[in-house]
């Protein structure tokens, strides 16, 4: 699994679309804005905000998602790391990352220098230290040591990859979710929010980016 990458096709306006799942790597409207709706004013971020804090992603893509965190973390003022977890089944080429991201020039003075010393893997970029765990993450996730304060639940849309979303994974993602801890995702669907209460989440379904009408917000017991 871990040698596969991620097949594109691009849209007119240069969005990435995934060739396996058919669905683009963020919506189509504006995926910076998507990004700080869903995942950063889901899980109450940057107030959260703390020293030793840990993000932890369903579904790394461009990076888009890390990067807007970080931006927000120096932002904030941090100067101690951000740590940074993602669970990557499909890692796109950095060339691919390059051009998505190139949409995206407000978040440009960290998406060049994060792609400067990305290679895979890891990667310690003074106040961000990075971790993409390539692989399915029914079986990483499960052996994962760490937990977070927030998750960021980002995988493509559950009618198109549904063993993304499945119980199993959602208890995982719980089992490593700090005690208070929260997770966000763009998706509503029923099945999704279940997963996650049965997993131990209070779940909230709130309103959602764009033409999506709801969203999802859940926060460990």
């Amino acid at each position: 699994m871990a040698d596969q990458r991620a097949e594109l096709t691009w849209t007119d306006d240069q969005i990435p679309v995934s060739d396996r799942f058919d669905d683009p790597y963020y919506s189509l409207q504006n995926g910076l804005a998507e990004t700080r709706h869903v995942f950063l004013d889901g899980n109450d971020l940057p107030a959260r905000f703390a020293p030793g804090f840990r993000i932890a992603e369903l579904g790394f893509g461009t990076g888009l998602n890390m990067l807007t965190a970080w931006s927000e973390w120096e932002k904030s003022g941090q100067t101690t790391p951000l740590s940074f977890t993602s669970f990557e089944a499909y890692p796109m080429d950095p060339a691919d990352m390059s051009r998505a991201l190139e949409a995206f020039p407000e978040i440009a003075p960290w998406s060049t220098r994060f792609l400067q010393h990305w290679r895979g893997g890891s990667c310690d970029l003074g106040t961000l230290r990075l971790e993409v765990i390539e692989g399915d993450a029914r079986e990483t996730l499960a052996n994962w040591t760490k937990s977070a304060e927030a998750w960021f639940l980002d995988g493509f849309s559950p009618a198109k990859n549904p063993e993304m979303w499945g119980a199993e994974l959602m208890q995982h993602v719980a089992d490593h979710t700090s005690p208070g801890g929260t997770a966000a995702t763009y998706t509503a669907a029923g099945f999704v929010r279940r997963g996650l209460e049965d997993a131990g989440f209070s779940v909230t379904r709130v309103p959602g980016y764009g033409r999506k009408r709801h969203m999802t917000r859940a926060v460990r017991s």
